[in-house]
């Protein structure tokens, strides 16, 4: 009898533990700076969150196919609201956390000009240009947008590499596997890569604001850490964190 009830203990302590860590779904350019944002969320409420960093887009078929996140923190405002259209997310959670920026980069040795912007992707010495796939990664449609509003995508066409997401875009570059980029100011910032390259800002008039959304999904088995997690993006020091990463967050331009 006593170890049916150790055994019962153990089992309610066990499931009290996993319900209290959740499982996000996160855009890949918030790789350089999300882990940061779960570890001080870890120790402030002792709540966990697992972290999975890919392309929106393909989160968005595995959630429509019943994966198990309770967070979708997408590059666009798009996914979300057609999960929301489609019943998948919990009404009224839906929360543009930040606005992302598209930048021009290559690695510290490259002999491009980025002082001419992207015009210098016409020199004969950017031979593969990298860019995410824009079929499901918002930054790639957003490449393609401003190649097109620069007059360059017929002429570079030809010279594109294709990530899966826009971290995969960034290793392309600092692999050597392309000679330029169009990434996320995010990672650009990062540690690693802004040792190894150094970029331009792409104008913000050559495309569409990239306005990042985060909403709870429906089939979330622990809706109340997955609101205080979303509530915790919006703390100052978060919106501070989020901003030395380049993301200009809603609360930044309240304050």
């Amino acid at each position: 009898m006593k170890k049916l009830f150790i055994l019962a203990v153990f089992c309610c302590i066990s499931a009290l533990a996993h319900a209290q860590e959740i499982v996000v779904a996160a855009a890949a350019d918030l790789s350089s700076v999300f882990p940061q944002v779960a570890e001080k969320f870890e120790r402030e409420t002792g709540k966990r969150v697992k972290m999975n960093f890919g392309s929106s887009g393909q989160f968005l078929l595995q959630i429509e196919n019943g994966a198990p996140f309770d967070v979708f923190f997408s590059a666009d405002m798009q996914y979300p609201r057609r999960l929301e259209s489609e019943g998948f997310t919990q009404p009224g959670t839906i929360y543009k956390y930040a606005t992302g920026k598209l930048v021009l980069y290559v690695p510290n040795n490259s002999p491009l000009n980025l002082s001419q912007g992207p015009r210098a992707l016409l020199s004969p010495q950017a031979k593969r240009i990298a860019i995410a796939n824009p079929q499901h990664a918002p930054y790639g449609r957003a490449a393609v947008e401003a190649l097109k509003k620069e007059g360059l995508y017929d002429l570079l066409q030809s010279k594109l590499v294709m990530g899966e997401n826009i971290s995969q875009t960034a290793q392309f570059v600092q692999s050597g596997s392309a000679d330029a980029g169009l990434v996320a100011l995010a990672l650009a910032l990062s540690s690693q890569m802004k040792s190894s390259g150094r970029f331009v800002e792409i104008p913000a008039s050559d495309y569409a604001p990239i306005e990042q959304a985060a909403v709870i999904l429906k089939n979330s088995k622990d809706k109340a850490t997955a609101a205080l997690f979303l509530d915790y993006i919006r703390k100052p020091e978060i919106v501070r964190l989020m901003g030395q990463y380049g993301f200009v967050s809603p609360a930044a331009k309240v304050k």
